[in-house]
C-alpha cells in the first residue's frame, strides 16, 4: 500500500516539479556523499577538510550538478532509468569529480586523492541509486497488482530483440496492465536463464505446458523476422492453449524495420494462412505503368484502393480515382496526401460507372493510359435481391468504361473479377462474367488490350466474412456459419492487388488471368480459429449456428470454366485462360436487348435473358 501511495504521489507531480525535486535530491546526495568521504578517510583528523567545509561544499555541489546538467540528467523519466541513463550519470559524476579534483589541487595543495576517490564512489552510488530506485519501486508496484490478478499474465513467444522490447516496456509501463511470466524462444542455449527476470522455459514444444503451469492469460508472438509459414505453425500450437493470441507484424509490415510495442495486434485469420509474401517482377510493372496517367474506377473500395497505395509504388505521372462514394474516395485520397503530400498528381473524382457523358468526361480530361476497373456491386445475397442493381453497374458499368477506354486509346484495362464468375449460381457471379465476355469481346475490336484477372474472396475487404466474425465474437456471439461444409479460397487484399498489377504487365489482349489461391479453406474452421484466438472456446463461450445457404450461394467456389483450359505464366502464381468469345458483335449487340429491359425494371425478364448471355449461369434458391 505504501509503494502504491509512494508511486502515485510521484505519478501526479508535473514535470517541472519533478525537475525541482530531482535538483534538490541530489543537492542532498552530494552533500552526504561528500561528508561521508571526508569522515571516512580522515577519521583521525577531519578538520583538514571541515575548517573550510562550507566553502568547498558550495563549490563541490555548484560543480556537479552543472555537470549533472550538461549530461541532461534533469531530462530523464525516472521509470526509464536504465543502463544508457546509468552511463551518463557516470559520465556526469566523472567530470564533476575531475573539475573539483583538479580546482583543489592548484588552489589547495595537499594530498586528497584517497577522499576523492571515496567521494566518487559513495556520489555515484548514491545518484545512481536514486535513479534507478523508482524502477525498483515500480517492479514491486507491478509484482503486487500480479498477486492480486490486477494484470493479464503474458507469455512472450520470441527471445530475441523483439521480446526483449516489449518486456522491457511492461515493466516499465504497468498501465500497459499486462504482467510478463515467461519466455518461450526455439534456441536451446537460452533456456533455462531469464530476460529481464522473466525465466526462459523451453522451446515452441513447451508452449501448451507452459501455458498452463504459469497460468498464462495471454501470448504475445514477437517474433517478427520469421516467415509466415513458421508463424502459422506456432499459432496452431498457441489456438490448443485458450489463452488470447496477439502478434508483432512482419519485419515487411514494420516501419523502417522498428518494433514498437504499441504495434501488437491481435492475430489476424491472415496469420493463419501462413503464405508468404508475394514476389513481383518490378522491371514488368514499372514498364507499363511508370510516367503513365492510371485511371482506378471503384478507386475507394477495398480493392480500388489498395490498387491506389501500389500503383503509387510505381510512379506514374497521374493517379485518377473514381468513385462514386464520396465517403470512400475522400479517405484514400487524404490517406495518400498525408503519405505522399505533394510528391504525387492525385485526383479524386466522384462519379459513377453507369453515367456515359460523365465517363466520355473524364477520360477525354485526364487521357489515362491504364485502367483498372475495380467498380463493381459484389454482395451475393444483397444483389439478389436486386438484380437490376447488378446488373446496371457490373454490366453497363463495365460496358461504359470499356467503350470510353478504346474511345481515348488507352493502351490497357484490367477488369477485376472474381471466381463466382465461373458457373455462377448468382446474378453477380452471373455479370460478372458477362463482363468478362464484354471486355474479351472489346480487345478484339480494339487497339486497347482489354484483360480480367479473377480471384476469390480476400480477407479483411468491405463485408467480408472475417469483419463479420470479429464484430459477432466482440458481442458474445453466436458466430453464424451458412454451412458445416462450405469452403472458400481466400487471399489477403496486398497480395491479390500486388498480382493484378503483375497481370497487367502481362497483358497481350482477351485473356483472363486466373491467381493461384491456395487452398479452400473451411469457413467453419475459419470461425473455431478466430475463437480460439480470442482466448474463448468454440460453443463454449462462443456458439457457432449454422443459417442454411442464402439464394445463390455455392458450397464451393471454382476459378475457372472446364472449357476454358489453362496454362501457367512466368509468374508461379498467375495463370491464364485461353479466350473463349468467338463472335465479339454478337455478344455487344445483344447487350441492347438487355438494357432495355433494364429499363423497364423487368426484373424476371433480365434474369432470363442473363441465362442466355451467359449459359452456365443456373440460378438456384
Amino acid at each position: 500500500m505504501l509503494i502504491e501511495k509512494t508511486l502515485a504521489l510521484l505519478n501526479n507531480l508535473t514535470a517541472k516539479f519533478r525537475k525541482t525535486v530531482l535538483f534538490f535530491s541530489d543537492t542532498i546526495l552530494i552533500n552526504i556523499a561528500l561528508s561521508i568521504s571526508i569522515f571516512t578517510t580522515y577519521k583521525a583528523n577531519p578538520l583538514v577538510i571541515y575548517d573550510r567545509y562550507l566553502l568547498f561544499a558550495f563549490i563541490t555541489t555548484v560543480c556537479m550538478l552543472l555537470s549533472f546538467s550538461y549530461y541532461r540528467l534533469y531530462s530523464s523519466l525516472w521509470r526509464y532509468a536504465s543502463i544508457e541513463e546509468l552511463m551518463l550519470i557516470v559520465k556526469g559524476v566523472t567530470i564533476g569529480t575531475m573539475i573539483i579534483f583538479i580546482g583543489h589541487t592548484i588552489i589547495g595543495p595537499g594530498d586528497h586523492v584517497r577522499m576523492f576517490f571515496a567521494f566518487y564512489s559513495y556520489n555515484l552510488l548514491s545518484v545512481g541509486g536514486s535513479r534507478l530506485a523508482y524502477r525498483v519501486l515500480r517492479r514491486a508496484k507491478m509484482g503486487v497488482m500480479n498477486s492480486k490478478n490486477c494484470r493479464s499474465r503474458v507469455m512472450i513467444i520470441g527471445g530475441g530483440q523483439a521480446g526483449q522490447i516489449i518486456i522491457k516496456e511492461m515493466f516499465q509501463a504497468p498501465d500497459t496492465y499486462k504482467y510478463p511470466v515467461a519466455v518461450i524462444d526455439d534456441d536451446y542455449c537460452k533456456h533455462h536463464r531469464r530476460m529481464h527476470g522473466v525465466p526462459i522455459v523451453g522451446g515452441r514444444e513447451n508452449i501448451i505446458k507452459a501455458a498452463k503451469e504459469y497460468k498464462v492469460d495471454e501470448i504475445i508472438i514477437a517474433m517478427p523476422s520469421v516467415s509466415r509459414r513458421e508463424t502459422r505453425q506456432i499459432l496452431n500450437i498457441c489456438k490448443q492453449t485458450n489463452c488470447k493470441v496477439k502478434t508483432l507484424p512482419g519485419m515487411y509490415e514494420l516501419i523502417d524495420g522498428k518494433i514498437d510495442i504499441k504495434q501488437i495486434r491481435d492475430v489476424q485469420i491472415e496469420d493463419l494462412l501462413g503464405r508468404e509474401p508475394v514476389e513481383v517482377n518490378l522491371g514488368d510493372i514499372t514498364q507499363y505503368i511508370e510516367n503513365k496517367t492510371v485511371l482506378i474506377t471503384g478507386g475507394g473500395g477495398s480493392i480500388g484502393s489498395e490498387l491506389c497505395r501500389q500503383v503509387l509504388k510505381y510512379n506514374p505521372t497521374k493517379l485518377v480515382i473514381v468513385d462514386n462514394y464520396e465517403n470512400n474516395a475522400y479517405e484514400i485520397q487524404q490517406e495518400l496526401i498525408r503519405k505522399y503530400g505533394q510528391a504525387i498528381d492525385l485526383e479524386a473524382i466522384i462519379a459513377s460507372v453507369r453515367e456515359v457523358s460523365r465517363m466520355d468526361e473524364i477520360f477525354e480530361t485526364y487521357k489515362p493510359s491504364v485502367v483498372f476497373h475495380a467498380a463493381a456491386h459484389k454482395h451475393v445475397p444483397l444483389m439478389e435481391k436486386s438484380p437490376l442493381e447488378a446488373v446496371k453497374n457490373n454490366v453497363f458499368g463495365t460496358l461504359n468504361t470499356a467503350q470510353m477506354a478504346d474511345k481515348h486509346n488507352v493502351k490497357r484495362f484490367v477488369l477485376i473479377s472474381t471466381d463466382k464468375a465461373v458457373n455462377p449460381t448468382n446474378i453477380m457471379g452471373a455479370t460478372k462474367r458477362l463482363a468478362e465476355k464484354i471486355i474479351q469481346s472489346m480487345d478484339k475490336q480494339s487497339e486497347t488490350d482489354f484483360v480480367a484477372v479473377r480471384f476469390g474472396n480476400v480477407l479483411g475487404s468491405n463485408g467480408s466474412v472475417i469483419p463479420l466474425f470479429k464484430n459477432q465474437i466482440a458481442q458474445g456471439g453466436p458466430l453464424t456459419v451458412t454451412h458445416p461444409e462450405i469452403t472458400r479460397f481466400f487471399m489477403t487484399i496486398p497480395e491479390a492487388v500486388q498480382l493484378v498489377i503483375q497481370a497487367g504487365s502481362m497483358a497481350e489482349g482477351g485473356e483472363i488471368f486466373v491467381l493461384d489461391m491456395g487452398e479452400p479453406v473451411k469457413i467453419t474452421d475459419l470461425a473455431q480459429d478466430l475463437i480460439k484466438l480470442s482466448g474463448l472456446e468454440p460453443d463454449k463461450d462462443i456458439e457457432i449456428q449454422f443459417t442454411g445457404l442464402r439464394p445463390g450461394e455455392k458450397l464451393y467456389e471454382e476459378l475457372l470454366m472446364a472449357e476454358e483450359g489453362l496454362k501457367g505464366t512466368h509468374h508461379e502464381k498467375i495463370f491464364v485462360g485461353k479466350p473463349l468469345v468467338d463472335n465479339p458483335k454478337e455478344v455487344l449487340e445483344s447487350l441492347k436487348y438487355l438494357e432495355k429491359l433494364v429499363e423497364k425494371g423487368e426484373d424476371l425478364s433480365t434474369i432470363e435473358a442473363m441465362k442466355k448471355l451467359v449459359p452456365t449461369y443456373r440460378q438456384t434458391g
